[in-house]
């Protein structure tokens, strides 16, 4: 007899440090007659904290019997703790501005129950995208951006968070650079995809810069957004070997499949739970 998914949970927590952090946790679950599937932990000696991902079926309980079950463990041990039924599907909103490579696949990936994510809207500073996202059945957004008011479209970004109950952001190549008070009120919330070379090119036409430097490598970096631009903790990287022959158009082609492959392994583990924060990196259960 199969476990209904509904009473399959996946728990996550850090904390610091000590001896007896496994045997607690699994105690509670036995306590429960709760049977684990998966289980992963990882101790950072650099910054003393200990991290565990772990998969259960415990057919009698619901999420608030357990979290009610762990709360004087939570309480003891100081332990961030967080519940969730396996499976579930994250409340996500994609923002996108005018380059849509990333977009295309990961709508592509959800239609084909690749990406477990609710994706209740797109929002973009521009309308390019607004078809692509109506042949899904995506509820499009267009939130117009300028100097004059791009506080305005924040608040009205940040309105369609809190009335759809957004628990993911994801930038898919949306070219606006988000206020330090919006990156705290969604830390962790929001992922950000960029391309990545070394050396490194900023500002305009980075693969003709990269061209024009001969680079042998093209990557990507997917992170959590934070106040320091492009600083945030990274969550997944790849990179793409080229050569003499590719010119800009080939390099871009090579570098924006490399996009789309890393922001779509980020978005999947997040959307998994796979994925602590420790500190200024991450920790990432694959």
């Amino acid at each position: 007899m199969t476990t209904p998914a509904a009473a399959s949970y996946i728990l996550t927590l850090s904390c610091t440090d000590r001896p007896g952090l496994v045997h607690a946790v699994t105690g509670v679950l036995v306590e429960r007659g709760a049977n684990v599937t998966e289980a992963q932990q990882f101790n950072d000696p650099g910054t003393g904290l200990f991290f565990m991902r772990m998969q259960f079926d415990a057919p009698g309980d619901t999420i608030e019997s357990l979290r009610a079950a762990f709360a004087p463990l939570e309480q003891r041990l100081g332990l961030r703790l967080e519940l969730a039924h396996a499976g579930e599907r994250v409340r996500t909103l994609i923002l996108v501005s005018q380059l849509g490579h990333c977009l295309n696949d990961l709508l592509f990936r959800w239609r084909t129950n690749l990406l477990p994510l609710d994706i209740r809207a797109i929002a973009s500073n521009h309308l390019d995208f607004e078809a692509l996202a109506l042949s899904y059945s995506v509820p499009f957004r267009h939130v117009p951006v300028s100097t004059a008011t791009k506080a305005d479209a924040e608040a009205a970004l940040m309105r369609l968070i809190d009335d759809e109950g957004i628990e993911l952001v994801v930038l898919a190549r949306y070219m606006q650079i988000l206020s330090p008070a919006v990156c705290e009120r969604l830390a962790g919330r929001v992922i950000n995809i960029h391309h990545s070379f070394l050396p490194s090119f900023k500002g305009a036409k980075p693969y003709q810069q990269a061209f024009d430097r001969g680079v042998k490598i093209i990557g990507a970096s997917a992170h959590y957004v934070t106040a320091d631009l492009d600083e945030g903790p990274i969550i997944e990287q790849d990179i793409a070997r080229v050569d003499h022959t590719h010119d800009p158009a080939e390099l871009t082609a090579v570098g924006r499949d490399v996009e789309c492959a890393v922001l779509a392994r980020a978005v999947k583990w997040h959307a998994e739970r796979r994925v602590l924060i420790d500190r200024n990196k991450t920790v990432v259960f694959r």
